[in-house]
């Protein structure tokens, strides 16, 4: 019987690396269509979201039913409760990348990224995608050191969020009102992507060390 149960715990966090894979699959993808117009893309990465809604309703179902059955306590306790707390976060990743390709859809079959802005797009979507791979390896190995490095990284995200700004508050922005409410809400999109990350990674080192980081 206790095989079993810590059999089902590890098997959480099975799930939550498999969601970390897939919603850094679909920021990378959403990213793509963004840039290149593709609604074939966009369309897939609509589409695909419901793989991690259905991991994440898995999660929740193990989670009540190891609550009901088990009791769990100390670690166990903190593992349950974290795995629910990053599943969310990481569907909320999937919705986030779900929102760009909307994004490119509503647009297509024009780009809804000016031309001077592509490369911080680019660069956004780099970094999204290598916040939720570092993400994913501390959940996997529960590495707390890595795990407290994730908020400086998200500090590059977090520069190029206030670069857009800057470029749509300056007074020459030739791209108009639409154009403007587009970037405005794409960046968005991927800083709040980057802070989802940086929660999940807090949660790695709340279940390995009993505490949250400052």
């Amino acid at each position: 019987m206790r095989d079993a149960y810590h059999e089902e715990l590890e098997g959480l966090t099975d799930k939550l690396v498999e969601m970390t894979r897939l919603v850094r699959s679909a920021i990378s993808r959403a990213t793509t269509a963004l840039l290149d117009s593709d609604l074939a893309i966009a369309e897939s990465v609509i589409s695909r979201d419901e793989e991690v809604n259905a991991i994440f309703a898995e999660i929740e179902t193990t989670i009540f039913d190891l609550m009901a059955r088990q009791q769990p306590v100390a670690v166990d306790l903190r593992l349950v409760i974290t795995a629910l707390r990053m599943g969310t976060d990481l569907e909320r990743m999937g919705d986030l990348a779900v929102h760009v390709a909307k994004v490119a859809r509503l647009r297509h079959p024009e780009s809804a990224i000016p031309a001077q802005l592509r490369s911080t797009i680019v660069e956004m979507g780099q970094i999204a995608e290598a916040l939720v791979t570092k993400a994913g390896s501390c959940v996997a190995s529960r590495d707390v050191e890595s795990a407290l490095e994730l908020p400086q990284d998200d500090d590059a995200m977090d520069r190029l969020h206030r670069r857009l700004f800057r470029m749509l508050l300056s007074k020459d922005w030739p791209h108009g009102v639409e154009s403007a409410i587009d970037v405005t809400l794409i960046g968005r999109y991927y800083e709040r992507y980057a802070d989802h990350a940086v929660r999940v990674a807090q949660d790695v080192v709340y279940l390995v060390t009993g505490s949250r980081p400052s």
